[in-house]
């Protein structure tokens, strides 16, 4: 059977490298491009991401990422974001006081941890929701967070005919926060699971077999 094709998209975040080698791992042939058309013709694409908001969501418009997502958003082909590349695809960033637009997949502010002690770094455990896929076999496992600012809540209202996302939270320092994503053809984590160990690697290999 051919490997499924995944493009990780380059537009000038850091830790691209890792990522790539982590899906590749998972089973997947592995691009990486800022390409526009690379992107839209991969089986799967990841959008990873690392730093600021405003400085992520300035080099995704510079390769037209964010309509690279929503092209195949529409077309329900999948999309996995990680980290920043999971928080860009909320409505809007504020950091330091600066709102940023974000590609406003998800309605929803991405703001700073309340917490005594930010960034929020190092290993925990998350509240995955019943009927996961991407945490198949891995629920109840940690997974390594490095990040100060997570959306706080969710905020998407589904209608009736529509299947409800699946939300999976975690917690630090008493404030809770989302953690991961299931949403149709569209996949987000706020942990890196390219850093997560074996447990990050069954969830890269659970979503790499679901393309």
């Amino acid at each position: 059977m051919t490997a499924p094709s995944v493009v990780v998209l380059d537009y000038g975040s850091g830790n691209l490298r890792s990522v790539v080698r982590a899906v590749e791992r998972a089973g997947a042939d592995v691009t990486l491009t800022g390409d526009f058309y690379a992107g839209l013709e991969a089986d799967g694409l990841v959008v990873p991401g690392v730093g600021a908001y405003a400085a992520c969501m300035a080099g995704l418009r510079a390769v037209k990422g964010d309509r690279l997502i929503g092209r195949r958003l529409a077309g329900g082909r999948p999309v996995l974001g990680i980290c920043v590349g999971m928080q860009v695809l909320f409505e809007r960033g504020v950091e330091h006081g600066v709102e940023t637009d974000g590609c406003d997949e998800w309605p929803g502010t991405v703001s700073r941890l309340e917490a005594d002690v930010v960034p929020h770094m190092g290993w925990n455990t998350v509240e995955a929701p019943e009927g996961t896929g991407l945490f198949a076999g891995v629920e109840a496992e940690r997974f390594y967070f490095v990040h100060s600012y997570a959306a706080r809540s969710w905020d998407l209202v589904t209608t009736g005919h529509t299947r409800e996302p699946l939300v999976t939270w975690a917690e630090h320092g008493g404030d809770r926060f989302v953690a991961a994503v299931e949403n149709g053809p569209l996949c987000a984590t706020q942990f890196h699971p390219e850093k997560s160990g074996d447990a990050g690697a069954a969830l890269l290999r659970n979503w790499v077999e679901g393309l």
